[in-house]
Order: structure tokens, then C-alpha cells, then sequence
């Protein structure tokens, strides 16, 4: 009598069991589908920043040799490496999170904030740099076209950084786990579309 009166109990658990974790999928889908709308609405504003860029630099490489000669490559360069140090150190975390280890995720998405911190900073020094050689935002048409693109992704890579954070923060509330990561895995798409427009603008920018 035991046994039969067990089953239906176990059978309805393993129902509700099954029912959560098709809700579960079908809300992550969800999240993820949002993020892919959303990145596609970016990847829009970045092209016309881009291509307007492209377009009015035929006429005007002269004025770009001055940034590169004002700034040099170096700088820029060593700020690519530091984003694209973030992008493995994002990846990292969400394998480790995936492992069921939240220590792991903490330390290599706070290496992800630290890395985004720096580059913003080292953004900043560029700019000091261009200001003191007469290249702002008004000086001319090339500063705002030269301005709003850069500017325009390193407001993103700021927003990254403080969601970095976030993550970081809802880790150690214990938030994640190998089949709770949800959040991690949106904020890495989010933060590996940073690096790539970043890879696109250094081309765009300092290599043409």
C-alpha cells in the first residue's frame, strides 16, 4: 500500500519538476532573444558612426595622420589588448560559473571590470592628449566625427563595467549556479559586442 500511495506523489513531482524547468528555459530564451534585439539596434547606431566616419575620412586622411601622430598607435594598441584581455577574462568566469564555482566567476568577472576600468581611463588619457594638441569635440568636422564614435563606446564599456559589477555583486548573494547563470550569460554577450566594436573602430580609426 506504501508504494502505491508513493507513486502518483513522485509522479506529480517530477510533472511540476519538468514544468519549472521548461519555464525556465523558455524565460532564458526569452532574455537572450531581448539581448539579440537590443545588440541589433546597436550594431545600427555603430554602423552609421562608422560609415560616417569612413565616408568623410576619403577627403580627409591628412587630418587622421594628425591623431595618429598627436597619440601613436601604442596607446590604442595597449588598450585593445586590455579589452580583448577582458573578453577572455568574461569568458573565464561564465566556465566557471558553469563549474559551479562562484569564486572562480567573482575573480575573473572582477578582472573583466578591472581591465573595462582601465581601458576607460587610458581613453581618458587620449583624449587629454588630443585636447592639448588643439583636437576637441568642436574644433573641427573632424572632432566630432573622430569624438562620437569613441565616446559613443566607451559610454558602453562604462555601462559594462558597472554591470560587471553588479554580477560580481549578485555572485556573492549567491544569485549564480552551474544551472543558474542566466544573468552572467547576458552580460557576456553584451560584453563581447563592446569588444567587438571596439576591434572595428581601432581598425576604422588607427590602422587604416
Amino acid at each position: 500500500m506504501t508504494d502505491v500511495s508513493i507513486k502518483p506523489v513522485d509522479a506529480h513531482a517530477a510533472h511540476d519538476a519538468h514544468s519549472d524547468a521548461k519555464h525556465e528555459a523558455q524565460r532564458n530564451d526569452s532574455l537572450k532573444f531581448g539581448m539579440w534585439l537590443f545588440l541589433a539596434s546597436e550594431v545600427i547606431l555603430f554602423t552609421v558612426l562608422i560609415a560616417t566616419f569612413l565616408v568623410w575620412r576619403v577627403n580627409n586622411g591628412e587630418l587622421v595622420h594628425q591623431v595618429h601622430e598627436a597619440t601613436g598607435v601604442f596607446l590604442v594598441s595597449v588598450n585593445t589588448f586590455l579589452l580583448l584581455a577582458s573578453s577572455f577574462a568574461m569568458v573565464m568566469g561564465l566556465r566557471q560559473i558553469q563549474l559551479n564555482n562562484t569564486g572562480g566567476l567573482i575573480k575573473w568577472i572582477g578582472l573583466t571590470a578591472l581591465l573595462g576600468a582601465i581601458f576607460v581611463g587610458l581613453q581618458g588619457v587620449e583624449y587629454t592628449i588630443l585636447s592639448n594638441e588643439g583636437i576637441t569635440i568642436y574644433s573641427s568636422e573632424f572632432g566630432m566625427r573622430f569624438y562620437a564614435p569613441t565616446a559613443m563606446h566607451g559610454a558602453h564599456v562604462i555601462f559594462g563595467v558597472i554591470w560587471a559589477l553588479y554580477v560580481v555583486m549578485n555572485a556573492r548573494r549567491g544569485k549564480y549556479s552551474s544551472k543558474n547563470n542566466i544573468g552572467v550569460e547576458i552580460f557576456g554577450l553584451y560584453w563581447h559586442f563592446v569588444d567587438v566594436v571596439w576591434i572595428l573602430l581601432f581598425t576604422v580609426i588607427y590602422l587604416l
